[in-house]
């Protein structure tokens, strides 16, 4: 009995998750020749690609020409509950460097915090953790 030549070729699938994203990219060859008795693969590669899942999320807050300096440190304390010294010292980080970290954790929380910053009249977004 003769035997039977099978070729695939496998590409690359993306699964979205709602706290991350995770990619596999698989690129399979198979090039198998099936007799009566065996299969026999001659190449498999598989390359996975994940986020790594312990990084949080962070609320950046940016510098702005409307609010004063003074409103943003009372902002950030009666949001976050920080100190006046520590409030104090995330406000002059966005004033002198433009945008500072003011809270980090899972994604829902950080968009929570987004959504009262934007309420308060400040400037900021969130991203992933460096």
């Amino acid at each position: 009995m003769a035997g039977v030549s099978v070729d695939s070729w496998c590409a690359g699938v993306v699964y979205p998750e709602s706290s991350r994203t995770l990619s596999v990219m698989a690129l399979c060859e198979v090039n198998a020749t099936l007799s009566a008795a065996q299969a026999t693969p001659e190449a498999v590669e598989y390359t996975e690609i994940l986020e790594a899942e312990d990084r949080p999320w962070v609320t950046v807050v940016w510098d702005d020409p409307v609010n004063l300096m003074h409103y943003v440190a009372y902002i950030f304390q009666k949001l976050f509950g920080y100190s006046k010294a520590k409030a104090t010292e995330l406000m002059l980080k966005v004033h002198n460097e433009g945008k500072a970290v003011v809270s980090s954790g899972s994604r829902d929380k950080m968009e929570q915090d987004v959504r009262r910053l934007h309420a308060a009249g400040l400037w900021a977004t969130m991203q992933r953790d460096d």
